[in-house]
């Protein structure tokens, strides 16, 4: 299947227009009071989640905290049992599948690649919500810009299945990044990487949101949250359980209670933000 047969499968003719971009500080999503169960066990227990234009917020909290549920409920993956979630101003479910990747772009955990595709051809299936709009004029530019920015402009025509597990979350994230969203949620896009391409990572979603977007991301490192993320939202046992600045919520108390060991929280030598260690 090429990737033209693949844009037209996955896209009917459009019937909007290209939406304007929201002004900073505006909320672009906000999630109120999530409550989630599966399985008769509740997940998540009154959660609150909102990203503005300008920020980028880390997801943080041990395993099975509840993390990449509340950014599913966000994108409407996950089934709400109580709560609501607004994007761009509006209920979730009042926004078209079209609609939406016009203005926000998922980055899930787990991404599968089931054709043969290049990784150019996987990049450029970002570009398929702009089809017939006048967004697509730059559709060449966008992918390419997407690429370089992360690394993988020398594998473009290397086949998505050939690549290590790190090159495919990078070509993962520039399919996000040619959807040219002015929302990212992104599940965990450094798990798979080395400390270059971490860094390279959350240094791009920080440029992204600097450029007038907002991203909301899950991350284990809490170094990483510390050095990238605008606000930090901790979750414990599905519970929203602090939301602020690095410098407020990386507190070392808080942080051994919630992974349930002991934690240093000292200032970098350097640059004075938190350094996050286990002590040993």
């Amino acid at each position: 299947m090429s990737v033209g047969t693949a844009l037209r499968s996955l896209w009917s003719p459009p019937t909007e227009a290209v939406p304007t971009r929201a002004a900073a500080g505006t909320a672009l999503v906000e999630a109120v009071g999530i409550t989630v169960e599966r399985g008769g066990n509740r997940i998540l227990e009154g959660a609150d989640l909102v990203a503005r234009v300008g920020e980028v917020v880390a997801l943080v909290g041990p395993n099975g905290a509840g993390k990449s549920t509340l950014l599913g409920a966000t994108t409407g993956e996950v089934a709400v049992r109580h709560g609501s979630v607004r994007t761009f101003g509006a209920p979730l479910g009042e926004w078209s599948e079209e609609q939406l990747a016009r203005r926000r772009a998922v980055l899930p955990q787990h991404v599968d690649v089931a054709f043969p595709f290049t990784v150019e051809e996987v990049v450029r299936l970002g570009r398929a919500p702009w089809r017939g709009t006048t967004a697509e004029d730059v559709d060449d530019l966008v992918v390419a810009e997407a690429m370089a920015a992360c690394d993988i402009t020398h594998l473009a025509h290397r086949s998505v299945p050939s690549l290590s597990g790190g090159e495919r979350a990078r070509t993962a994230l520039a399919r996000v990044l040619a959807q040219d969203a002015q929302l990212l949620l992104l599940d965990e896009p450094t798990a798979a990487l080395d400390i270059h391409h971490q860094e390279l990572t959350l240094r791009v979603v920080a440029d992204q949101a600097r450029a007038g977007a907002a991203a909301v991301v899950v991350l284990h490192d809490l170094g990483l949250a510390a050095a990238h993320a605008d606000r930090i939202v901790v979750l414990a046992e599905g519970r929203v359980v602090a939301d602020g600045p690095p410098d407020d919520v990386l507190d070392a108390d808080l942080l051994s209670e919630v992974y349930r060991h002991p934690i240093e929280v000292i200032p970098h030598p350097r640059t004075g933000q938190p350094l996050v260690v286990p002590r040993r």
